[in-house]
This record gives structure tokens, C-alpha cells and sequence, in this order.
């Protein structure tokens, strides 16, 4: 059994007292989702300073999956939560395939539900679980205090790999000493209760994974317009709204736009690109192929070769 490191101390924001809230338990009901709620306020703010080097990692990882490479999240307790909740989204919402957002939880599966005790602490483990780094890669770490051992050892595995490394941290002090890539420093401050970091620590690293995850996606070309188009039509409900999207995206009507996916065999994206260029669904379905399933791009394409 691995002997987890003992963590090097770094003072963080999130482990103070908020001087807003030392009276929250003398609150009504009321005034105590009102303080909670002032607090979380604040978040967005927060995450708005950090969008430049959030950027930066969109880029990062949208080079990593264009070169048939994947991107990591590595976390701990609810960052790791997050991180996963966020992975399993993409490939039902966009279609892409489950290896592309790969998650690595402190303590595996069984952290998910419950705690496991010293897995956060453990940095060899940390570093074990990003052995399989490749150069190409990209890997985002997530850990609100900025000091978590696994995180920090799996960032420098796969630095030591040659993957590009990146991490969401909400502790300005910890960032400092740390070597990665690209830096998201999220100052949220102290949290209402003091060290809960499932508060704003953590709505801020949602809000900066579901803006990072959709922003790669757009990139890769899996919207067009602000519409799902590269939405898996598994159920019932999905199928009902490809035909409503494609009649959003182009104005026409039901039957129209449902003979256009049967001819697309359920394709979205052929069937809209069929239906917009006015080419058969076979030079749509080439055109996308070309452009890497970009309907934009399909488009201007076919446009340029029937001048």
C-alpha cells in the first residue's frame, strides 16, 4: 500500500471564515439562502477574469482531439465530480466518441458516491493514474485549494509524458509554485461555510468546465449556429428534436425536413447540409468527411465548387 506524501501547506481563500457570513446560523431560513445566494453571486464575475486562460486550454484541446489525441480531467472529491459529470454529457449532446474526455478520480469509481479516505493525499497514485499520457495530450486539473497531492502528481506525470497540462485552481496562493501550461486561477474567496468548497469553489469549476467542454465543441464543428446538430437521436425525444432543429436551421417545414433525414439515414448534419446546398445527401455527407464534420465550412465548400 502506497503511503500517501504529506501535502506541502499553502493558506487558501477557501478555508477562511467569510467575515459576510459568521452570523449564518442565527439566520432565519430565509436570510440564510439570501446569504448563501450573495455569495454565489460573486462567481461569475470570478470566472469572466479567468476567460482568457480558459481560452488558451479551449485551443489547447481542441488541437489535442484535431490530432486524434484526448484530453484528461484528473480531480478530487467534487471536483472530480464535476469533472466527470461533465465528461459523461458530451458524447449523447455532441456525438463524439467516449474517449475523448477521459476523467481520473482520486479513490476511482467508488469516490463518485462516497468519500475515500488519504485518496486525495495520495500524489503516487496521482502519478500512476497518468502513465498513459501521450505527447499530444491535454490535462486539466481541477482542485479548489490548488494543493491537492493526486492532482499535482498526475500533472506532472503527464508533463513528464509530453502532454500540455492545465489546471482550474480557486486558491491564488498555490498557483505560484505550480508548472503547467496554461493557469485558471478562479478567485472566489472564502465560502460561506467556512472550507465547503462544494459552494462556490465548485459552481465556479462547473461554470468554467461546461464553458471550456462547449467551447471545444463548437470549434470541432459539432454545432452550427447555436444548434445541437451533432446530437446522438437515441430516444424518442432526440429524434423529435433532430427534425426540429433541422426546421429551425432552415425554415422549412415537417415533412420536408423529415424525408431530408431518411435520406440521410438519421444524419443531422448530412441531412442539413443536403437540404441548405441543395446537393444530394451523398456530396453532403463527402463535403462533411472533407471539412472534418464542419457544416460551415461543408457548406462554403460546395458553394466554392459550383462557381
Amino acid at each position: 500500500m502506497t503511503v500517501p506524501r504529506q501535502a506541502v501547506h499553502v493558506d487558501s481563500p477557501t478555508e477562511r471564515r467569510n467575515p459576510r457570513t459568521t452570523n449564518i446560523d442565527q439566520l432565519s431560513t430565509l436570510e440564510i439562502l439570501r446569504a448563501i445566494n450573495a455569495e454565489d453571486r460573486l462567481v461569475p464575475d470570478a470566472v469572466a477574469a479567468t476567460l482568457p486562460a480558459v481560452g488558451t486550454a479551449v485551443d489547447l484541446a481542441v488541437e489535442a482531439l484535431r490530432t486524434g489525441h484526448r484530453v484528461h480531467y484528473v480531480g478530487a472529491g467534487t471536483s472530480g465530480r464535476l469533472a466527470t459529470l461533465d465528461a459523461a454529457e458530451l458524447p449523447p449532446t455532441y456525438n463524439v466518441p467516449a474517449d475523448w474526455f477521459v476523467v481520473h478520480q482520486a479513490g476511482g469509481p467508488t469516490a463518485l458516491r462516497s468519500a475515500v479516505e488519504n485518496a486525495e493525499d495520495d500524489e503516487e497514485a496521482g502519478e500512476r493514474e497518468l502513465a498513459g499520457a501521450e505527447r499530444g495530450d491535454f490535462v486539466l486539473g481541477l482542485t479548489a485549494s490548488g494543493r491537492t497531492p493526486y492532482v499535482l502528481g498526475a500533472l506532472r506525470a503527464a508533463h513528464r509524458r509530453g502532454a500540455t497540462t492545465a489546471l482550474i485552481s480557486n486558491n491564488p496562493l498555490a498557483t505560484r509554485s505550480i508548472d503547467v501550461d496554461v493557469m485558471i486561477t478562479v478567485d472566489t474567496g472564502p465560502e460561506a461555510i467556512a472550507g465547503s468548497t462544494r459552494m462556490k469553489a465548485g459552481t465556479a469549476q462547473k461554470q468554467v468546465l461546461t464553458g471550456f467542454s462547449t467551447a471545444v465543441m463548437i470549434r470541432l464543428g459539432r454545432t452550427y449556429s447555436n444548434l445541437m446538430v451533432s446530437v446522438r437521436a437515441n430516444n424518442a425525444k432526440l429524434r423529435g428534436r433532430t427534425v426540429r432543429i433541422l426546421r429551425e436551421a432552415t425554415g422549412l417545414g415537417l415533412e420536408e425536413c423529415s424525408d431530408a433525414l431518411t435520406a440521410a439515414r438519421g444524419d443531422l448534419k448530412v441531412a442539413l447540409v443536403h437540404l441548405l446546398s441543395g446537393v444530394d445527401t451523398r456530396r453532403a455527407a463527402a463535403a462533411l468527411t472533407d471539412t472534418g464534420g464542419h457544416v460551415r465550412r461543408a457548406l462554403a465548400t460546395l458553394r466554392a465548387t459550383a462557381v
